[in-house]
Protein backbone atom coordinates (compact mmCIF):
# COMPACT_ATOMS: atom_id res chain seq x y z
CA UNK A 1 0.00 0.00 0.00
CA UNK A 2 1.38 3.42 -0.98
CA UNK A 3 1.63 6.43 1.30
CA UNK A 4 -1.19 8.09 -0.68
CA UNK A 5 -3.44 5.08 -0.05
CA UNK A 6 -2.81 5.33 3.72
CA UNK A 7 -3.64 9.05 3.99
CA UNK A 8 -7.15 9.75 5.20
CA UNK A 9 -9.53 12.67 5.13
CA UNK A 10 -13.14 13.32 6.09
CA UNK A 11 -16.27 12.77 4.04
CA UNK A 12 -18.78 14.49 6.26
CA UNK A 13 -18.30 12.84 9.62
CA UNK A 14 -16.81 9.68 8.08
CA UNK A 15 -13.07 9.05 7.83
CA UNK A 16 -12.14 7.80 4.37
CA UNK A 17 -8.99 7.24 2.34
CA UNK A 18 -7.95 10.39 0.48
CA UNK A 19 -8.20 8.64 -2.88
CA UNK A 20 -11.83 7.73 -2.18
CA UNK A 21 -13.21 11.18 -1.32
CA UNK A 22 -13.35 12.66 -4.83
CA UNK A 23 -15.41 9.72 -6.08
CA UNK A 24 -17.81 10.02 -3.15
CA UNK A 25 -18.23 13.78 -3.68
CA UNK A 26 -18.75 13.17 -7.40
CA UNK A 27 -21.50 10.72 -6.51
CA UNK A 28 -23.24 13.24 -4.25
CA UNK A 29 -23.37 15.97 -6.87
CA UNK A 30 -24.26 13.59 -9.70
CA UNK A 31 -27.24 12.49 -7.60
CA UNK A 32 -28.49 15.99 -6.80
CA UNK A 33 -27.56 17.86 -10.01
CA UNK A 34 -31.07 18.12 -11.45
CA UNK A 35 -32.48 19.56 -8.20
CA UNK A 36 -29.41 21.45 -7.00
CA UNK A 37 -30.63 24.97 -7.77
CA UNK A 38 -34.11 24.32 -6.36
CA UNK A 39 -32.65 22.89 -3.15
CA UNK A 40 -30.36 25.91 -2.73
CA UNK A 41 -33.41 28.17 -2.72
CA UNK A 42 -35.37 25.94 -0.35
CA UNK A 43 -32.51 25.32 2.13
CA UNK A 44 -31.55 28.98 2.42
CA UNK A 45 -34.94 30.60 1.86
CA UNK A 46 -33.36 32.26 -1.18
CA UNK A 47 -30.71 33.97 0.95
CA UNK A 48 -27.91 32.32 -1.07
CA UNK A 49 -28.82 34.74 -3.86
CA UNK A 50 -28.10 37.70 -1.58
CA UNK A 51 -24.80 36.13 -0.52
CA UNK A 52 -23.77 35.71 -4.17
CA UNK A 53 -24.77 39.30 -4.90
CA UNK A 54 -22.61 40.40 -1.95
CA UNK A 55 -19.77 38.42 -3.49
CA UNK A 56 -20.18 40.34 -6.76
CA UNK A 57 -20.37 43.67 -4.91
CA UNK A 58 -17.00 43.00 -3.27
CA UNK A 59 -15.46 41.60 -6.46
CA UNK A 60 -16.63 44.52 -8.65
CA UNK A 61 -16.25 42.66 -12.00
CA UNK A 62 -14.76 44.63 -14.88
CA UNK A 63 -14.87 44.23 -18.65
CA UNK A 64 -11.80 42.51 -20.02
CA UNK A 65 -11.28 40.32 -16.96
CA UNK A 66 -11.00 36.55 -17.26
CA UNK A 67 -12.81 34.63 -14.51
CA UNK A 68 -12.25 31.05 -13.43
CA UNK A 69 -15.14 29.77 -11.31
CA UNK A 70 -14.10 26.47 -9.73
CA UNK A 71 -16.74 24.01 -8.53
CA UNK A 72 -18.91 26.30 -10.60
CA UNK A 73 -21.66 23.73 -11.05
CA UNK A 74 -24.70 25.21 -12.73
CA UNK A 75 -23.08 28.57 -13.47
CA UNK A 76 -24.60 30.87 -10.84
CA UNK A 77 -21.41 32.84 -10.15
CA UNK A 78 -20.29 33.03 -13.78
CA UNK A 79 -23.71 34.33 -14.87
CA UNK A 80 -23.64 37.02 -12.20
CA UNK A 81 -20.07 38.00 -13.07
CA UNK A 82 -20.83 38.36 -16.78
CA UNK A 83 -24.07 40.17 -16.01
CA UNK A 84 -22.04 42.89 -14.33
CA UNK A 85 -19.15 42.84 -16.80
CA UNK A 86 -20.52 41.93 -20.25
CA UNK A 87 -17.06 42.41 -21.74
CA UNK A 88 -15.46 39.80 -19.49
CA UNK A 89 -15.00 36.07 -20.13
CA UNK A 90 -15.74 33.20 -17.73
CA UNK A 91 -14.68 29.57 -17.43
CA UNK A 92 -16.82 27.31 -15.26
CA UNK A 93 -14.92 24.26 -13.98
CA UNK A 94 -16.48 21.39 -12.07
CA UNK A 95 -15.51 17.78 -11.39
CA UNK A 96 -19.11 16.65 -11.94
CA UNK A 97 -20.18 16.78 -15.58
CA UNK A 98 -23.85 16.41 -14.64
CA UNK A 99 -23.71 19.75 -12.83
CA UNK A 100 -22.22 21.48 -15.89
CA UNK A 101 -24.87 19.90 -18.11
CA UNK A 102 -27.59 21.38 -15.89
CA UNK A 103 -25.90 24.78 -16.06
CA UNK A 104 -25.80 24.71 -19.83
CA UNK A 105 -29.58 24.20 -19.91
CA UNK A 106 -30.19 27.55 -18.22
CA UNK A 107 -31.31 30.49 -20.30
CA UNK A 108 -28.31 32.59 -19.27
CA UNK A 109 -25.96 29.97 -20.68
CA UNK A 110 -27.41 30.40 -24.17
CA UNK A 111 -27.42 34.19 -24.09
CA UNK A 112 -23.81 34.29 -22.79
CA UNK A 113 -22.50 31.32 -24.78
CA UNK A 114 -19.79 33.28 -26.62
CA UNK A 115 -18.27 34.42 -23.32
CA UNK A 116 -18.54 31.12 -21.42
CA UNK A 117 -16.48 27.94 -21.33
CA UNK A 118 -17.50 24.78 -19.43
CA UNK A 119 -14.70 22.46 -18.31
CA UNK A 120 -14.69 19.18 -16.38
CA UNK A 121 -11.68 19.28 -14.07
CA UNK A 122 -10.13 18.90 -10.65
CA UNK A 123 -9.60 21.89 -8.33
CA UNK A 124 -6.35 20.31 -7.10
CA UNK A 125 -4.89 19.93 -10.62
CA UNK A 126 -6.30 22.69 -12.81
CA UNK A 127 -5.91 22.13 -16.58
CA UNK A 128 -4.71 25.70 -17.21
CA UNK A 129 -1.35 27.43 -17.63
CA UNK A 130 0.22 29.63 -14.97
CA UNK A 131 -0.95 33.25 -14.80
CA UNK A 132 -4.07 32.65 -16.92
CA UNK A 133 -6.89 34.36 -15.00
CA UNK A 134 -7.65 37.69 -13.36
CA UNK A 135 -10.21 36.35 -10.89
CA UNK A 136 -10.66 32.94 -9.24
CA UNK A 137 -13.91 32.20 -7.42
CA UNK A 138 -15.20 29.12 -5.64
CA UNK A 139 -18.66 29.16 -4.10
CA UNK A 140 -19.77 26.46 -1.63
CA UNK A 141 -17.19 24.13 -3.16
CA UNK A 142 -13.91 24.42 -1.30
CA UNK A 143 -15.12 22.32 1.64
CA UNK A 144 -15.68 19.38 -0.74
CA UNK A 145 -12.07 19.37 -1.98
CA UNK A 146 -9.91 16.53 -0.67
CA UNK A 147 -6.85 18.72 0.03
CA UNK A 148 -7.91 22.33 0.44
CA UNK A 149 -4.32 23.58 0.57
CA UNK A 150 -3.60 22.05 -2.83
CA UNK A 151 -6.65 23.76 -4.33
CA UNK A 152 -5.58 27.13 -2.91
CA UNK A 153 -2.06 26.63 -4.29
CA UNK A 154 -3.54 25.89 -7.71
CA UNK A 155 -5.64 29.04 -7.45
CA UNK A 156 -2.49 31.04 -6.77
CA UNK A 157 -0.69 29.39 -9.70
CA UNK A 158 -3.32 30.13 -12.35
CA UNK A 159 -3.96 33.71 -11.25
CA UNK A 160 -2.02 36.50 -12.88
CA UNK A 161 0.00 38.87 -10.67
CA UNK A 162 -2.57 41.29 -9.32
CA UNK A 163 -5.24 38.60 -9.58
CA UNK A 164 -7.84 38.01 -6.92
CA UNK A 165 -9.19 34.98 -5.11
CA UNK A 166 -12.66 35.03 -3.58
CA UNK A 167 -14.25 32.16 -1.69
CA UNK A 168 -17.89 31.99 -0.59
CA UNK A 169 -18.44 29.17 1.88
CA UNK A 170 -20.56 28.16 4.83
CA UNK A 171 -18.78 29.04 8.03
CA UNK A 172 -19.15 29.18 11.82
CA UNK A 173 -21.40 31.47 13.83
CA UNK A 174 -19.44 33.27 16.58
CA UNK A 175 -22.27 32.75 19.09
CA UNK A 176 -22.49 29.18 20.44
CA UNK A 177 -26.22 29.41 21.14
CA UNK A 178 -26.99 30.53 17.61
CA UNK A 179 -24.66 27.84 16.25
CA UNK A 180 -26.58 25.17 18.15
CA UNK A 181 -29.90 26.45 16.77
CA UNK A 182 -28.50 26.46 13.25
CA UNK A 183 -27.15 22.93 13.70
CA UNK A 184 -30.58 21.75 14.85
CA UNK A 185 -32.08 23.13 11.66
CA UNK A 186 -29.29 21.80 9.44
CA UNK A 187 -29.24 18.25 10.72
CA UNK A 188 -32.96 17.77 11.29
CA UNK A 189 -34.53 19.67 8.40
CA UNK A 190 -32.15 19.78 5.42
CA UNK A 191 -31.78 15.99 4.89
CA UNK A 192 -35.58 15.67 5.06
CA UNK A 193 -35.91 18.42 2.44
CA UNK A 194 -33.37 16.55 0.32
CA UNK A 195 -35.45 13.40 0.55
CA UNK A 196 -38.67 15.22 -0.31
CA UNK A 197 -37.41 17.41 -3.15
CA UNK A 198 -34.39 15.58 -4.58
CA UNK A 199 -35.24 12.06 -3.45
CA UNK A 200 -31.87 11.89 -1.68
CA UNK A 201 -31.50 12.37 2.08
CA UNK A 202 -27.98 10.87 2.28
CA UNK A 203 -26.36 13.43 -0.02
CA UNK A 204 -27.77 16.31 2.00
CA UNK A 205 -26.75 14.62 5.24
CA UNK A 206 -23.19 14.68 3.87
CA UNK A 207 -23.52 18.34 2.88
CA UNK A 208 -24.56 19.48 6.36
CA UNK A 209 -21.82 17.36 7.94
CA UNK A 210 -19.24 18.87 5.58
CA UNK A 211 -20.24 22.36 6.72
CA UNK A 212 -19.49 21.48 10.34
CA UNK A 213 -16.10 20.00 9.39
CA UNK A 214 -14.97 23.14 7.55
CA UNK A 215 -12.45 25.42 9.34
CA UNK A 216 -13.65 28.58 11.05
CA UNK A 217 -13.07 31.98 9.48
CA UNK A 218 -9.67 32.73 11.03
CA UNK A 219 -8.33 29.24 10.37
CA UNK A 220 -9.37 29.36 6.73
CA UNK A 221 -7.88 32.84 6.31
CA UNK A 222 -4.58 31.40 7.57
CA UNK A 223 -4.77 28.66 4.94
CA UNK A 224 -5.23 31.27 2.21
CA UNK A 225 -2.17 33.17 3.43
CA UNK A 226 -0.17 29.94 3.53
CA UNK A 227 -0.91 29.46 -0.19
CA UNK A 228 0.83 32.77 -0.94
CA UNK A 229 -2.04 35.25 -0.99
CA UNK A 230 -1.75 38.68 0.58
CA UNK A 231 -4.23 41.27 1.85
CA UNK A 232 -6.42 38.40 3.05
CA UNK A 233 -9.71 39.51 4.56
CA UNK A 234 -13.10 38.01 5.25
CA UNK A 235 -16.65 39.23 5.77
CA UNK A 236 -19.34 37.33 7.64
CA UNK A 237 -22.72 36.95 5.97
CA UNK A 238 -25.92 36.36 7.97
CA UNK A 239 -23.94 36.54 11.24
CA UNK A 240 -21.43 33.93 10.04
CA UNK A 241 -23.68 31.25 8.55
CA UNK A 242 -21.57 31.94 5.46
CA UNK A 243 -18.43 34.00 4.91
CA UNK A 244 -16.64 35.65 2.02
CA UNK A 245 -12.83 35.35 1.94
CA UNK A 246 -10.72 37.56 -0.32
CA UNK A 247 -7.02 37.40 -1.16
CA UNK A 248 -4.68 38.87 -3.77
CA UNK A 249 -1.74 37.48 -5.71
CA UNK A 250 0.74 40.33 -5.39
Amino acid sequence: MSEADRRTTHFGFQTVAEDEKAGKVHGVFSNVASKYDVMNDVMSGGIHRLWKDAMMDWLAPRDGQRLLDVAGGTGDIAFRFLGRAPGARATVLDMTEAMLVEGQKRAEAESMAEKLDWVVGDAMALPFEDNSFDVYTISFGIRNVTRIGDALSEAFRVLRPGGRLMVLEFSQLPNQGLQKLYDLYSFNVIPKMGKLIAGDADSYQYLVESIRKFPDQESFASMIRAAGFEMVKYRNLSMGIAALHSGWKI
